[in-house]
């Protein structure tokens, strides 16, 4: 008896929304940042001939890497009262990541708090070590009960009932 068997379709992956993309070269830009300590315009610039950076969210992507590195000093102060050690002490990928999530925490309130760790934490899987992504969760969870005390706390309620 023959039998043929039936082969499943290959699964898409969706396509990534155009934040995640400007998330996404947001983080090179800080990593080369982080690094190299260059010039903000031509970093900037360099990540703008990146293949694909016409399908990211443009303003989003300058919010995060002006504004990352403009308030570095400031974040990582809200980072320091929930990291394990300083903040220059981390890796260039995970400090680029907790640097875009407090940004978004504090300053892109269009966001929910648990979509702004959510993206963190899924930048921090596909570009730092192993269980970064952990480390990310952690820190940003006790970041955004600091930044959005109110939205925090009305989940909190919410999933108590």
């Amino acid at each position: 008896m023959i039998t043929t068997a039936t082969k499943k379709p290959a699964r898409r992956t969706p396509a990534k929304s155009q934040r995640r993309r400007s998330r996404e070269l947001a983080l090179q830009g800080l990593y080369e940042w982080l690094l190299s300590g260059g010039d903000v315009a031509s970093i900037d610039a360099h990540i703008r001939e990146h293949d694909g950076f016409d399908k990211c969210d443009s303003v989003h992507f300058d919010a995060l890497l002006q504004g990352c590195i403009a308030e570095a000093a400031g974040l990582d102060a809200a980072l320091a009262r929930h990291v394990d050690r300083q903040t220059a002490a981390l890796s260039p990928v995970e400090h680029g990541v907790l640097l875009i999530g407090v940004y978004e925490l504090k300053h892109c309130l269009d966001i929910p708090y648990k979509v702004a760790i959510n993206e963190a934490v899924e930048l921090a899987k596909a570009f730092g070590g192993t269980d970064g992504h952990k480390y990310v969760n952690g820190v940003l969870d006790k970041a955004a009960g600091e930044l959005r005390p109110a939205e925090v706390q009305a989940m909190r309620a919410a999933r108590a009932l």
